[in-house]
């Protein structure tokens, strides 16, 4: 008989921890950007946009920079046919610093389609931020800034939970 365990039971990041990762990224990006007048942060739509939204506030507490908030939208299971769109027009964007953000990095793809998408703009420079790092990339991109580096085998899944005084990461 297999028993489901409790999310407590595999829990990566607490409340806490995760708070004080998002302190610490927003951080990186405001010391990477420190001469600009604007900053776009560009959250893939469900959890990335989520931490984007965090990243957001805490940048909008620690610069006078106008910290733009960007949607990035896109299949998931299949960006290739269903192109990536984004809630700001390219004209927003173009010229300026963009960080593309999403919650895990596990294969790639949804971040390497979503750099591509950024890269048909001229920018003043682009990164990317995940809050997890699964280390099963298949195509060659990087998070410039990320909370955790995990080594997970392939059929375990990594969570991430956003909810108001509730944020955690677990394992299942």
């Amino acid at each position: 008989m297999i028993y489901k365990t409790d999310k407590m039971d595999n829990k990566i990041l607490s409340h806490e921890q995760i708070q004080h990762t998002i302190q610490r990224i927003a951080y990186q990006i405001y010391e990477a950007n420190v001469n600009e007048k604007e900053i776009v942060i560009a959250g893939i739509d469900g959890g990335g946009l989520n931490f984007a939204k965090k990243i957001q506030a805490v940048l909008k507490k620690i610069t006078e920079a106008d910290i733009l908030l960007c949607t990035v939208y896109m299949d998931k299971k299949n960006p290739l046919t269903s192109g990536v769109t984004t809630s700001m027009p390219e004209t927003a964007y173009a010229n300026r610093s963009v960080v593309l953000v999403d919650d895990v990095l596990n294969s790639g793809t949804t971040l390497i389609y979503g750099v591509q998408h950024f890269l048909k703009t001229p920018l003043k420079q682009l990164k990317t931020a995940v809050l997890v790092n699964r280390n099963h990339k298949k195509y060659p991109v990087k998070a410039d800034y990320k909370g955790i580096s995990l080594s997970t085998s392939l059929k375990e899944h990594v969570h991430v939970k956003f909810q108001a005084k509730n944020d955690m990461v677990y394992l299942d």
